[in-house]
Parts: C-alpha cells; sequence; structure tokens
C-alpha cells in the first residue's frame, strides 16, 4: 500500500505542520522555542530517511558488500542537532532576559508595553 511506504514522509509533513501552527498560533514565546524545534525534528526525520539505503551497509569495506550507505546526511544531521541545540539555548536565554525587562513572556503584552 502506497500510504505505508511513504509513511516517513508523513510523519515529516505532520510533525512540519504541527511545528508550524504553534510557531504562528501561540502568543507564548517558550512555546513558540517548542514549536520551532519540533519543526526542525521534522527537517531532521526527512533528511535522515533521504540518506537512507535499503539494503545499504556501512561505508566501511566488507566482503560481499556491494551497496553502501551515503554517511553526509547522517553527519549533516549530527551538526544540525548541534547547531539546533545552541540556537534553542540562546533563544531560552532570551526568554528569560525579556522575563526580566518586561515582567512576562506573552508576545501581546510585551509590544502593548512598547507602543507606551
Amino acid at each position: 500500500m502506497i500510504i505505508f511506504d511513504l509513511l516517513n514522509y508523513w510523519v515529516v509533513i505532520i510533525l512540519m505542520m504541527i511545528g508550524f501552527f504553534i510557531v504562528i498560533s501561540r502568543g507564548n514565546l517558550v512555546k513558540k522555542i517548542i514549536g520551532l524545534n519540533i519543526f526542525q525534528v521534522s527537517v531532521f526525520i526527512f533528511y535522515i530517511s533521504v540518506g537512507n539505503v535499503r539494503g545499504g551497509t556501512a561505508p566501511i569495506f566488507l566482503e560481499g558488500a556491494t551497496l553502501y550507505s551515503n554517511p553526509l546526511p547522517h553527519v549533516l544531521i549530527l551538526t544540525a542537532i548541534v547547531v539546533g541545540i545552541a540556537t534553542t539555548a540562546l533563544a531560552l536565554s532570551l526568554v528569560i532576559r525579556i522575563k526580566a525587562s518586561y515582567g512576562t513572556i506573552e508576545e501581546t503584552e510585551i509590544l502593548e508595553q512598547d507602543k507606551q
């Protein structure tokens, strides 16, 4: 069945839409960061699933192995995970500073205080 053959793509699309919905619909800054992380994880899953080779082995020369997986997508995702963690840490530290300055982390309340 074609739906189950493309299950990884459906999971990616669903996670992307969930993350995007959280980012655009929520006013809480921490919830927006969580939405961005969900979106980011969906991109990770997409790259890993595209880099998968059925029947492929690790790129180590073995006797009898004729099909190898490309390690580049996995290496790129490891780098992206590190960058994502650093970005999330920076965003959360900015939220802490915003909370200290404005007394809230709700986007609408921050915008109202800036107008005054």
